[in-house]
């Protein structure tokens, strides 16, 4: 068994052993092909949420013009508040059950949920507060996080965990690279799109991705209810009979020895909520900060947004695979700190400097009877005349509304893209590192409710920072926002570095607790 796990080390991305050896024995191959599945669940799962994301604000504004930026701000945290409300649940749902059932529930609500978000504009008022139930539902739906990275921790060894783990998070990019395209490619759909049936609903820009979504939940059902087996192995690989294991054919799992570091998991917690904090704000205000600096019109938001978004998902594949070599040769801590100093520089060079202001939205001004007094100062601020528009549908330019659009300088779309790929290569590190060492510091132990925790603490994140994001840029614009963004990961790393000695895995530290 040694030798198969050490095979595992030089697997290439997206690739088990199982694929490559017809020796291997039929628990080694159903139990790579099961973790295949939560590969391809969490590939799915990434889609279903990126699919949508960059056409939120403007569906938001077409079905409800009374709604601004910081009911946006309430709609992207209902998805992970409702996600953070179910895992722990389903975590604790996979400790004591088969993994498929909490799996195929989960992703009966996520169809059911984006079928909803489809229709969310046939209602005659109220449209904004059925978006936010649909998003909530499908983030409740996303729950099954948790038990997706618990089976793969549970189901792997402790040399193959840091490869699974980096794999999974390459399929999450993966997803996260064609959720964006698949929502960029519809745009040409266009607005108004097609009507389907006599009951209202329309095949348009907004309601295919969802739609799409929902056709691919369905297939990730049958694939959970068909495919998946329940595994569960010690730290050597070995076959081990867990709880919610119903074969009697293996042995019965003996309870590891020692407590698991409760130091070491609240600081993991923590570190994972900073982590996902980070990436909300990110993917949040990416519509917003783009059409108010650049002055895009909605289809050209949510097309150079997806186009954006993809291009990251691209890199972070790329950052998967460095990171698999990086860690073997210096650690999960060391990347770990490396991608949160990443980050930093990210949002620093997000800061808007100079003496270049936004464009104003011409209606703002033309309808403003103050708008003289406004501009009595000595700033060079150009508004954008109707026909600016070229035909595209909506406003464009800053709006008045923000009043710090008009004394705080604009933000180069050199700043915008530079600071997206510095982001999006931090965090990629940081995602990765952040559930293998949470998985390596819990050790043996039943991990469902532990990752169910993880997952409800950066869905917490998740819900607070698209809130948090909203109404400060809405108030005080990018400067504030992003200066407060640079002081919380300043705080990450100040933590790591602090508790850097007590973050080992759990053999690590039981076997040093034996030595002395």
């Amino acid at each position: 068994m040694s030798q198969l796990i050490d095979s595992d080390e030089s697997t290439p991305l997206l690739r088990d052993d199982a694929s490559s050896d017809d020796g291997k024995d039929a628990d080694y191959k159903s139990r790579w092909r099961s973790i295949r599945i939560m590969y391809f669940t969490m590939f799915l799962s990434s889609v279903g949420f990126t699919i949508v994301i960059t056409s939120i604000w403007p569906y938001l504004q077409k079905i409800d013009r009374g709604a601004d930026a910081s009911f946006l701000g309430w709609v992207v945290a209902a998805y992970s508040l409702g996600q953070m409300v179910a895992s722990p649940l389903f975590g604790l749902w996979s400790n004591h059950r088969p993994r498929r059932e909490p799996l195929a529930c989960s992703l009966l609500i996520n169809v059911g949920a984006n079928v909803y978000y489809a229709l969310v504009a046939l209602p005659l008022a109220g449209n904004r507060y059925h978006m936010l139930a649909a998003r909530a539902l499908v983030g409740f739906g996303a729950g099954n996080v948790a038990v997706v990275r618990s089976y793969v921790a549970g189901a792997t060894s402790l040399k193959e965990r840091t490869n699974a783990m980096a794999n999974m998070s390459a399929c999450q990019a993966l997803g996260f690279i064609l959720g964006p395209a698949l929502q960029a490619a519809l745009s040409f759909i266009g607005e108004t799109g097609v009507a389907v049936g006599g009951g209202g609903l329309r095949l348009n820009m907004y309601t295919s991705p969802a739609l799409l979504a929902a056709l691919l939940g369905v297939l990730n059902i049958l694939l959970v209810m068909l495919v998946l087996r329940e595994h569960f192995v010690d730290d050597e690989g070995r076959h081990l009979c867990a709880i919610n294991y119903e074969s009697e054919d293996q042995v019965e799992l003996q309870e590891a020895e020692g407590d698991i570091d409760p130091i070491a998991v609240l600081t993991s917690n923590l570190l994972f909520f900073v982590i996902m904090f980070i990436f909300a704000v990110f993917e949040t205000i990416a519509t917003p900060l783009s059409m108010d600096m650049f002055a895009w019109a909605r289809t050209e938001a949510v097309l150079y947004n997806g186009i954006i978004l993809c291009a990251i998902g691209f890199e972070s594949i790329a950052v998967f695979l460095v990171v698999k070599v990086v860690a073997k040769r210096v650690g999960d801590r060391p990347v770990l700190l490396g991608g949160l100093s990443i980050i930093f520089c990210g949002f620093f060079v997000l800061l808007p400097w100079g003496d270049q202001y936004p464009l104003l939205q011409w209606e703002d001004i033309k309808n403003n009877s103050v708008v003289n007094q406004t501009f009595s100062s000595p700033l060079s601020i150009t508004p954008i005349a109707p026909g600016a528009s070229n035909g595209t549908v909506g406003p464009r330019g800053c709006p008045l509304a923000q009043s710090w659009c008009q004394y705080t300088p604009s933000i180069h779309l050199g700043q915008f893209v530079s600071a997206d790929v510095l982001i999006g290569a931090g965090y990629a590190a940081c995602n990765v590192m952040s559930y293998t060492l949470y998985s390596k510091i819990l050790g043996p132990k039943p991990q469902g409710v532990y990752m169910g925790w993880l997952t409800a603490s950066g869905s917490g994140a998740r819900t607070l920072g698209p809130v948090f994001v909203s109404n400060v840029y809405t108030r005080l614009g990018p400067r504030w926002a992003f200066s407060v963004m640079c002081g919380l990961v300043a705080a990450g790393v100040a933590l790591l570095a602090a508790l850097y000695r007590r973050l080992v895995p759990f053999s690590v530290r039981h076997r040093r607790a034996r030595d002395t």
